[in-house]
């Protein structure tokens, strides 16, 4: 039987910042039927991804990173433009992954780092150190231990009773401790601490913790360098639960505001399908050709954001209908019928 368990200690600030995050998370349950409204959904998600790249040093701002995933052409280091798809996409999967399986956190990995790295969706296979410019700082466990050690920090976490807010920030010390991949861990460690989050509560797929994460980055690092000299992660889970608990503070407050507008959700939607029809015309076009004309450059997101909603809305068809992915396939207006 696996006995492992993380090194800490539960703190009488930890109960009390469980406390005051479980009232905020039944005000915010009780809004909108328990969910938070799609338009502040994306500008969370948008919100997260900037945030989580600017603390691996990704210069692009959040305008940019709006655009990328927009699918508009921005002019950028080609690796960090890629940084921005590739998380967004791990994000958009964020949902169909069980935070208990170890095959998807590495499928999490490979859709991360894909093209940004070789050894995307495995673990690392040699040893690796945190630095903070020529120090080093923390060297994690050799590479051979690693396997192992992510065994047992899952089934630790799936076997514990203990309060879900204080073992998953206990979860994220502890992977960032083993550093179980070459490059990527911090995106990754973030991603799953609120994914593990929201298996819990819902609200928590679409907090932007990692924004409140980037203004305290050097809390944070300090956190983990003291919980590392302590051998003990409880100083690291309060500091992440007190992120938790102003992220959702600045969340009640704008969702509170975003209500008041309660039809605003559906107007980004709506601006991505008139522009489709706009560039679209009287026009028979394919899907190159349209994504030329509105300057899109990546292609999932042109089929999310404009093609889809548009065929959904009956406002488009294709040309050939019972071949959806037909290499020929082109769209055109849906023509109105006369009596």
């Amino acid at each position: 039987m696996n006995s492992y368990k993380p090194p800490f200690h539960i703190t009488d600030k930890m109960i009390n910042l469980i406390s005051e995050i479980s009232e905020q998370v039944g005000r915010i349950s009780l809004q909108k039927d328990q969910h938070i409204n799609p338009h502040l959904r994306r500008e969370n998600r948008i919100r997260t991804i900037h945030s989580s790249l600017a603390i691996e040093h990704n210069t692009l701002t959040l305008e940019q990173v709006t655009a990328i995933i927009d699918g508009k052409r921005v002019l950028g280091n080609p690796n960090e433009v890629r940084e921005v798809q590739n998380a967004y996409e791990a994000y958009e999967m964020m949902l169909q992954f069980d935070p208990a399986s170890i095959e998807d956190l590495l499928t999490a990995h490979r859709v991360m780092m894909r093209g940004l790295m070789k050894e995307n969706g495995c673990f690392r296979s040699g040893g690796v150190g945190v630095f903070d410019g020529d120090v080093l700082i923390h060297m994690a466990p050799p590479a051979e231990f690693v396997p192992e050690q992510i065994r047992q920090l899952f089934e630790w976490y799936q076997r514990s009773s203990m309060h879900p807010l204080i073992k998953s920030a206990v979860f994220h010390y502890e992977f960032e401790f083993i550093h179980p991949f070459a490059d990527g861990n911090g995106r990754i460690g973030r991603m799953w601490h609120s994914l593990l989050l929201g298996q819990w509560k819902e609200v928590f797929f679409w907090l932007p913790i990692e924004e409140l994460i980037k203004s305290r980055q050097q809390e944070y690092y300090d956190s983990l360098a003291q919980a590392d000299k302590d051998a003990d992660s409880a100083v690291f889970a309060e500091l992440m639960l007190e992120i938790i608990r102003d992220t959702l503070s600045e969340v009640e407050v704008i969702h509170e505001q975003t209500d008041q507008d309660s039809d605003q959700g559906s107007d980004q939607d709506n601006d991505f399908v008139l522009e489709l029809l706009k560039v679209l015309g009287n026009q028979t076009l394919s899907a190159a050709e349209l994504m030329k004309r509105l300057g899109l450059s990546h292609r999932p997101t042109f089929r999310k954001n404009y093609l889809k909603p548009a065929l959904e809305a009956g406002l488009i068809e294709r040309t050939i209908p019972d071949k959806p992915s037909s290499r020929n396939q082109k769209y055109r207006k849906v023509r109105k019928q006369t009596i």
